[in-house]
C-alpha cells in the first residue's frame, strides 16, 4: 500500500508577494508552481525583528505544530486516514480536512473581510441550514482526501505561516466569531492544530513530546475565561481565577491576580487540554480552588463558535496499541 511521505516544500516568505497572491497559491488557483519564495533565513528573520517590517513568533511556532503532526503521519500507509478518532468519531482525514479549510479561512482573513465573507459564506449557508462544520467541509473538499489533502495541508500550512509572520500583529481580521488581531488569529490556527492534532496522537496511541510554545494556547485559555460563559449566556463571575501553571521547561506560568480562594494551578499541558477541550477536567491533575474555578474549567472553551460541551471523563485517552 502506498505510503505517507512528508512532502518536501521549501520555505515560503510572503515578502514581495501580496496576501492574495498567497491565497491564489494555496487554493491552487495559480497555474505555475514556478514562484516558490525561498526560505526566510536568519538575516531575514533578524532585520524583521529590527522593524524591516513585522515578525511574529506565534507564525513559526503554528508551523512547528503543523510539523509535529506531519511528521507523526509521515510515514504511515494511506489508510491512516480512514482511522475514527474519539473526537467526535472524526476520521484522521477530517481532522486533516478542518484544519486545511480553517488554514485557507486565516488567509482569506488577512487578505481582506470582503475575502473573508467570500470564502466563509457557502459554510455559513450550509449551517444556517442544520449541517455540522464537519458536513460542510464536505462539499468544499470535494475529492481531495488521503495523501493528497495531507500535501494541500502541509502547503498550505507553510504559506499562512509566512503570511502572518509578515503580517501587522494588530491588523483586525474578520472571523466566524467575533474579529480578532491577526496575532490572535495565528495563535488560534496553532491551537486549533494542537488541540485537533490530539485525537490523532491518542489513536495512534503515541504521547506527544511538549514544548514551552504551548504557552501560546495557554494564554488564550487563561484570556477566554469571560468568553466561555458569555457564549453560552451565563454571568461571568467578577473575579476570573488565579492561574499557576508549571511549563514543559519548568519555568512557571501566572495569569490574573494571585489568590488562595480561587485558582488553577497545575501543568501548563493539563491547562491546555482542558481549555481546549481535548480532555475531561477529571482526566488531568490540575488543582482547582473557589466556586469560579471549577465551574469555568467545567465549562472552558478558548475556541470561537457556538457553545460545546466538553468530553466526559475517560472518553478521550491515547489508545494502547
Amino acid at each position: 500500500s502506498a505510503r505517507l511521505g512528508l512532502p518536501v516544500v521549501p520555505g515560503l516568505c510572503a515578502q514581495g508577494f501580496g496576501v492574495e497572491r498567497n491565497v491564489k497559491m494555496a487554493l491552487g488557483i495559480s497555474g505555475s508552481n514556478a514562484h516558490v519564495l525561498p526560505p526566510m533565513t536568519g538575516q531575514t528573520r533578524r532585520g524583521l525583528k529590527n522593524g524591516i517590517g513585522q515578525y511574529m513568533q506565534q507564525a513559526d511556532d503554528y508551523m512547528k505544530e503543523v510539523e509535529a503532526l506531519a511528521d507523526l503521519l509521515s510515514g504511515h500507509p494511506e489508510d491512516v486516514f480512514q482511522l475514527e478518532t474519539l473526537f467526535k468519531s472524526w476520521t484522521v482525514n477530517d481532522v486533516i480536512g478542518h484544519l486545511h479549510m480553517f488554514d485557507l479561512a486565516a488567509l482569506a482573513a488577512l487578505e481582506s473581510d470582503a475575502a473573508f465573507d467570500a470564502f466563509f459564506a457557502p459554510i455559513q449557508a450550509n449551517l444556517r441550514q442544520g449541517l455540522t462544520l464537519l458536513q460542510c467541509q464536505y462539499p468544499f473538499l470535494g475529492s481531495l482526501s488521503g495523501i493528497g489533502l495531507f500535501q494541500k495541508w502541509y502547503d498550505t500550512a507553510q504559506v499562512v505561516s509566512a503570511a502572518y509572520r509578515a503580517a501587522n500583529p494588530k491588523q483586525r481580521v474578520k472571523w466566524a466569531g467575533p474579529e480578532m488581531s491577526a496575532l490572535s488569529c495565528i495563535t488560534a490556527r496553532q491551537m486549533e492544530t494542537w488541540a485537533h492534532g490530539q485525537a490523532v496522537f491518542d489513536v495512534l496511541g503515541r504521547p506527544r513530546q511538549a514544548h514551552d510554545r504551548i504557552r501560546n494556547i495557554c494564554h488564550l485559555g487563561a484570556v477566554t475565561f469571560a468568553w466561555t460563559f458569555q457564549n453560552r449566556g451565563l454571568p461571568v463571575p467578577e473575579e476570573a481565577p488565579y492561574v499557576c501553571l508549571t511549563a514543559p521547561s519548568g519555568a512557571v506560568w501566572t495569569w490574573n491576580s494571585p489568590s488562595k480562594t480561587q485558582y488553577v494551578k497545575g501543568k501548563a499541558v493539563a491547562f491546555a487540554q482542558v481549555v481546549t477541550q481535548v480532555r475531561n477536567i477529571e482526566d488531568t491533575d490540575l488543582q482547582l480552588n473557589g466556586a469560579n474555578a471549577i465551574s469555568w474549567m467545567e465549562l472552558a472553551q478558548c475556541f470561537a463558535g457556538k457553545p460545546e460541551t466538553p468530553p466526559a471523563k475517560n472518553t478521550r485517552y491515547m489508545s494502547r496499541l
